[in-house]
């Protein structure tokens, strides 16, 4: 079985919280210093000279570790991920996505998760420096500040690594 060091492997914490996604790589190193221990080994096995070593897809720490709250970053990318990559003004889902401010920086517009969305370049374009009204416009939604959940935040994880569900489900 073919793998890559760098996969994402899903960190839990002692409690079986889960907390953080690391590469297979810096897995096994905190294996072997005996910090955490393997959960579920879904990638086969790492051939080494002494013996083979596990391939980890889930692993949890040995000691519990504080987390602190846990928050949805705002950039580009988690915009586009919240509206699933479709243009919140004509509903398609255009192969270069742009973001648009729903009431222009010049006018007071704040740069926050309620007044951001995805949209096509032709929309944008269209709307200008405008409000939806002004440009008789509307959006398909109403933006919104997405959850903090385990699931929204490792959710993008979740397609390629069907494993994880139930780890990340009940959190």
């Amino acid at each position: 079985m073919t793998f890559d060091l760098s996969s994402p492997v899903l960190v839990l914490n002692a409690n079986f919280e889960p907390i953080h996604v690391c590469n297979v790589r810096r897995a096994i190193g905190l294996i072997m210093e005996e910090k955490a221990s393997l959960v579920l080994n879904g990638r086969g096995y790492i051939r080494t000279v002494r013996t083979p070593v596990p391939c980890p897809s889930i692993i949890r720490l040995s000691k519990m570790i504080r987390k602190p709250h846990a928050i949805v970053k705002l950039n580009k990318q988690e915009i586009f991920r919240r509206d699933n990559y479709i243009c919140q003004y004509c509903g398609q889902r255009p192969p270069r996505p742009t973001v648009d401010h729903v009431i222009p920086r010049h006018m007071g517009g704040p740069h926050s998760w309620e007044n951001l969305v995805t949209a096509c370049p032709h929309c944008n374009h269209r709307k200008g420096g405008r409000t939806v009204e002004q440009a008789g416009m509307y959006l398909s939604r109403t933006p919104f500040r997405p959850p903090a959940s385990a699931k929204y935040i490792f959710g993008r994880y979740l397609q390629n690594n069907e494993d994880w569900e139930e780890f990340v489900a009940g959190w």
